[in-house]
This record gives C-alpha cells, structure tokens and sequence, in this order.
C-alpha cells in the first residue's frame, strides 16, 4: 500500500510544473554535508543572523520569502520548534502561501506528526487548484508566481558557495525561477510587488557581471548580464517605495561606473537614457531620496562600503545618525561606521609598513571603539564583541611594527571581548576569532597558548582553502617556541613536523609552500638554525621542504594577501 502511495506522489509530481515548498531544491543545504558538521553548521548559523538583518529590510509579500529562508535554515540547525513557529506564522498571516504550508507539512513529517502532515498537503492541493472547482485560475497562478519567487530568493544564500563557478550556477537558478514567477502571474502580480521582483533580479545581474569580468571572454559574456541589469533598475526607478528607488539610483551609479570598462558602450545605456547621466549624479540622487530615512541610508552607505567608497559611506552613517540617533534604533549606523574607521586604519598600517605613508591614524580606533561600545549597551552580539576585540588589539600594538606589545591593558581588553564572543552559539567555529586571540597572546608571549589557538583556526579552514593566515601564524609561533626550547628542542620540532604535514592535507600544496618560503624569508636564521637541528636529528622530510623553498624547482604562484581584521 505504502509503494503505491509513493508511486502516486512521483507521478503527480512529475506532472506538476512546480513543486512548492524548499526542501527539494537543489541547494547544497538540502544535501548531505561533504566536510565537517561543525563547519556547515556555522555557515548555516552565520547566514541565519545576517538574514534576520535583511528582514528589517522586506515589507509585503517578500518578507514571507525572507521568513520562510529563515525557518529552512532553522530547520538545518535542528531547530525544529523555531522552525515550526516561522511557518506555521506565515501560513496564519498568508494563508495561501504554498511554500510555508509544503514546508510545515515537512516539518511535521520529521516530527512523526502524521495528521498535521496530511493537513498541510491538503493546503497545498487546494491552493494550487489540484482540488476542481476549488480555486480560481487567476488566484492559483498568483500564489505560483509567489511560490516560485521565493523560491528564488533562497538560492543566492545557500552555503558552501567556495567558488566563483559554484555561485553563479546559483544566482542563474534563481534568475530563471524569477522569470519563471513573471511568466506565471503576468498581469495577476501587483505592479509594486513586481517591481520588488525586478530590484532583486538586477542586483543578481549586477552580481553576475562581477564574476563573469574576470573570465577571458569578459566582455561578450558581461553584456547580456550589464544590459538586462540596468534595464531592470531602470523599471524599479518607477516603483513608490523610496527604499527601491534610492537603491536603483545608486545601483544605477555603479553601472554607470563600469561602462568605462566597455570597449564600446553598452547600448541598454542608451535604451535606457543615461547617454548624459554620470555616476555621481545617480549617487546624489539617490541620498537625497532617503535624506530622511535613517534605514535606506543604511542601506546605501553598506553599499558605498562594500564599494570601498569609505568616505561617502561615512557620509551617510553621519546623516542615518543625525536623523535618528537612538542606538537602539540605529545600532547599524553605529556599527558601519566602526567597519569604516577600522578598515582606513587597517589599510593607512599596511601602506606604512610598506614605507609609503606616514603613521596611521589612531583616532580611528578611538571612534570605532566609542561606537561599538554604544551598540554593545543595547546589542550584544557575537560580530560586535568580535570587532570590538579588533579594535582592541590594534590599540595595543605598535603602530607601525604589529609584533611590539605598547598597551598591554589594551591586548587584555581585547582577550576579554574574545572570551565574550566565544560564549555565543558557535562562537568558537570561527578561525578569524582563534587567530586574533592567538595574536593577543603572542604579544603577551604566551607561545604555547598562541600556538594552540592557531592550530584551532587551521582545523576550522575548509579543504582546499588558499586563506593561509592562520597557517602562516602557526609557523611563526611554533618557530619560536623552538628557539625557545634550549636543549630539547625535540617537542617543538615534532610539532612543526605535524601541523606542516596537516597544512599539505588541508592547503593546496603551493600554498603551504608559499607560507614555508615567506617564514624562511622573514625569520632566516631561526630557520637556518631549525633546519640544523633537524638534519642533527635525522628529520630530513621537513629539511627537505625547506630547501624546495629555497632553490624552488619552478616559479611559484604569488602569495595570497593577508586577511585584514574586518568583518562585514
């Protein structure tokens, strides 16, 4: 009996055009994870927080297809109840949302709750029209258009999207279940919702023109993305909502921006009427529509951030702050701007370590701090404690040499936030967080304890990652343990000979090559010194990867910059 009702649903599925509901779409969510659990865990977990930020930002309909995002990541964390809770809301707020009732019914299914399981199958069917007679054609087709556009929402936000060629495949996926909604509703989908449509597919687009210009036929494939892109901001620029149109102005600005990369203008320009517009007046335009709105010009300034146009970003968080103070109310004001001070100082340290610029800044410090200390009195959070760790820490080191201790009180501020952050849901998943508290204690010359930190940020990397940060941390801090070492220096040998073993497991070979030439370069004698001790001891696996790095058999690939303490 149980084959032939299996045999019954493969065959109504196959005759169906689309299935609502999440868990069968081809996300690598939905599949068995190919690494560590802790790891898919932590993305999972990461992209539920920065979800629950882009709710503030949808209204209408797709706010549901956020909320439904939200409870399929909840359901992967095994948290089922919460996950309950976000349908089971949607479907009493939106009763004919297919996707929440097909994704309760899922829910319900893994709970062993077969009768609220079979209810919620009943709801599908009735609203996809299966049931005669039951529901209009017009109102079945818009539910569908509904289902499919949330559907494509998700996939620009699965995990585990490591590469370039991964990432694009989702983002054409969601693409196509857009036009898909489009051609399903047509005329049925309110103009307004439509146009929320149209915001989402140009910014997949403008995504697209970012990977496809780095291949070799850069140009010929950017131009369908470029052009479909632009005239789809050009039909948000009509929607009533200030939100959409002063981020379609400043979208707009950016495209404008890319022309100039074009061996020939791209024609949508002139479709579209920008043969005379310049950026600067789509980005003025665009802060002038949300002049007044504290939370669309958060969004632009996160924008002009990610663009690394610093000082109008900082622009803009002083005008979301003049409008609304209230860091309760407007923590992300606070919070951007403490991104932006850090990131300046982070990046005047490096020119100057490089002797092309003078002393960086260290007011910047002093106002990031101040910041984040606001948000933390009303938003405690594991990035917050984190960042403010950051700031700690360059704070206590010398401005120009990051390896001399000059504010001790300061590094132990930092240790402090850290140990806060690590109080939090899978705090302790993140290397960037091991390799910062490895960091302080290194200053503090605690190598032992250092070491033990890196050694956790390189277990938490992914295979086949090229960030060798932790890594090359790991090589400085075990090299000095060995100097260190006096007359047995065997311990801290065995552990270099371990870690550069699990390093060529984890790293691309090149990488781990590239940081065994970088430690020789930087710290020549205690190397020189290490490889003596070794061949004295026989171990001439290690000695002989040292000396590939230094009479290597072929050029090696340029080594990767280091990760600067930021965090988006």
């Amino acid at each position: 009996m149980e084959a032939n009702n299996a045999e019954d649903i493969e065959s109504l599925m196959e005759d169906m055009d689309y299935i609502p509901g999440h868990f069968h779409l081809d996300l690598n969510l939905n599949c068995d994870h190919v690494g560590p659990v802790k790891l898919r865990h932590r993305d999972t977990y990461l992209k539920q927080e920065s979800l629950r930020g882009e709710l503030e930002a949808e209204s209408g309909y797709l706010q549901y297809a956020v909320r439904n995002l939200l409870g399929l990541l909840a359901f992967h964390l095994e948290q089922l109840d919460t996950a309950e809770e976000i349908f089971r809301s949607i479907c009493k707020e939106d009763p004919g949302n297919l996707n929440a009732w097909a994704n309760l019914g899922y829910v319900y299914d893994k709970l062993g709750r077969e009768l609220d399981a079979g209810e919620c199958v009943e709801k599908v069917s009735h609203f996809m029209g299966l049931e005669a007679g039951v529901a209009s054609q017009d109102e079945t087709r818009l539910l569908a258009a509904r289902c499919l556009a949330e559907q494509a929402y998700v996939y620009p936000y699965d995990v585990e999207l490591d590469s370039e060629d991964d990432l694009r495949e989702r983002l054409m996926a969601a693409l196509r279940l857009y036009n898909r909604a489009l051609d399903y509703g047509g005329q049925l989908i309110p103009t307004e919702e439509k146009r929320s449509w149209y915001f989402k597919m140009a910014t997949i687009y403008i995504r697209l023109d970012d990977i496809v210009k780095t291949k070799d036929d850069s140009e010929y494939s950017r131009l369908p993305h470029y052009n479909k892109g632009l005239k789809l901001l050009k039909a948000t620029l009509e929607s009533e909502k200030t939100r959409y149109k002063a981020l379609a102005w400043c979208y707009v600005g950016i495209m404008l921006e890319r022309k100039e990369e074009f061996t020939t203008v791209p024609m949508s320009i002139h479709d579209c009427g920008y043969s005379a517009s310049d950026p600067l007046s789509c980005y003025g335009t665009a802060i002038n529509l949300a002049s007044d709105d504290a939370f669309t010009l958060n969004l632009l300034a996160k924008v002009f951030f990610l663009l690394g146009k610093h000082e109008m970003a900082t622009g803009i968080c002083n005008m979301a702050l003049n409008v609304l103070p209230d860091p309760e109310l407007n923590w992300q004001a606070y919070c951007t701007r403490a991104k932006i001070n850090v990131m300046l100082y982070v990046r005047d340290l490096e020119i100057a370590k490089c002797g092309q610029g003078g002393i960086p800044d260290r007011q910047k410090l002093t106002e990031a701090r101040k910041d984040l200390d606001k948000v933390l009195t009303v938003r405690p959070c594991l990035r917050t404690h984190l960042e403010l760790a950051q700031v700690f820490y360059y704070m206590g080191v010398d401005a120009l040499q990051e390896s001399l201790l000059v504010d001790e009180a300061a590094v132990n501020n930092a240790l402090v936030s850290l140990s806060h952050a690590l109080k939090f849901e899978l705090g302790d998943s993140l290397p960037d967080l091991h390799v910062l508290r490895g960091r302080c204690l290194l200053l503090k010359g605690e190598e032992q304890n250092a070491a033990d930190c890196f050694k956790q940020a390189v277990e938490l990397e992914r295979p086949g990652s090229t960030d060798t940060t932790a890594l090359r941390c790991l090589l400085q801090a075990l090299l000095a343990l060995f100097m260190q070492a006096g007359s047995d220096p065997s311990p801290a040998i065995t552990q270099l000979e371990l870690w550069v073993q699990k390093a060529e497991e984890r790293y691309p070979g090149d990488a781990v090559k590239a940081e065994l030439k970088c430690l020789y370069r930087t710290h020549t004698a205690e190397v020189t010194e290490l490889s003596r001790a070794l061949i004295r001891t026989g171990r001439m696996g290690l000695v002989r990867r040292l000396l590939e790095t230094v009479v290597p058999k072929k050029l090696g690939k340029k080594r990767p910059m280091a990760r600067s303490f930021s965090y988006a």
